[in-house]
């Protein structure tokens, strides 16, 4: 039987977000390797996943929880909101993560204990409109899935990556926490780009030309 939680403490769990660097012009193809914000994920998985909400709903059965109304989510420095959060944690007790695993390999943890006592989370499925956020990089998307399986962070529906007044635009966003790649995709026609060439580095405006004065005429 489902349980129902409601209260103005918020509850616990995790981010999304990438690297810092502007976006390269893309090409025709509809698959491009770009940086994004998801990828802290990858760069913060052996920090804690905290999560918040307004509500929250167990179901202690199949290890799940449900956290619904101004979700977020924040591992490190990275940010994910959202309307509705699905988490699906691992059953039977906590399992102490092997020092010498990988950190991109490395078992996924919440910062508090999920239905069956365990901290280790199998999947995160958010809904509604995600934001993630992670210093001066944003991607945002219809929803977003982390499965630890195939240790890949899928973004999907009309994504939007932007830093420093770059915009890139697609269908989806496929991280490879193992690797830290990412592509954007489109079912159709391109991917499409806006580069503000003016801008400068770590999104400070770029100086003001120099003024050459012209020799006078003898």
């Amino acid at each position: 039987m489902a349980a129902m939680i409601r209260s103005d403490r918020r509850a616990a769990v995790l981010a999304v977000v990438v690297a810092v660097s502007p976006f390269t012009a893309c090409d025709a193809s509809a698959q491009s390797s770009v940086p994004n914000a998801v990828q802290g994920f990858s760069q913060n998985r052996d920090q804690p996943v905290r999560i918040e909400a307004d509500a929250l709903e167990v179901r202690k059965k199949s290890n799940r929880a449900t956290f619904s109304d101004n979700v977020k989510v924040v591992q490190g420095d990275t940010t994910m909101r959202s309307k509705s959060l699905e988490v699906l944690y691992a059953s039977g007790q906590q399992r102490s993560p092997n020092a010498n695993t990988a950190k991109s390999k490395r078992p996924l943890h919440s910062d508090q204990p999920g239905p069956s006592g365990n901290t280790e989370i199998k999947r995160l499925e958010a809904g509604g409109g995600v934001v993630v956020t992670r210093k001066d990089q944003t991607a945002s998307g219809q929803r977003a899935v982390f499965d630890t399986k195939t240790n890949l962070i899928s973004m999907l529906g009309d994504v939007v990556l932007t830093q420093c007044g770059n915009v890139l635009r697609g269908d989806r966003l496929l991280v490879d926490m193992t690797t830290g790649v990412s592509h954007v995709e489109v079912d159709k026609g391109r991917v499409t780009a806006t580069i503000n060439r003016g801008s400068g580095t770590a999104c400070q405006p770029p100086s003001k030309p120099t003024t050459i004065a012209p020799k006078p005429r003898k």
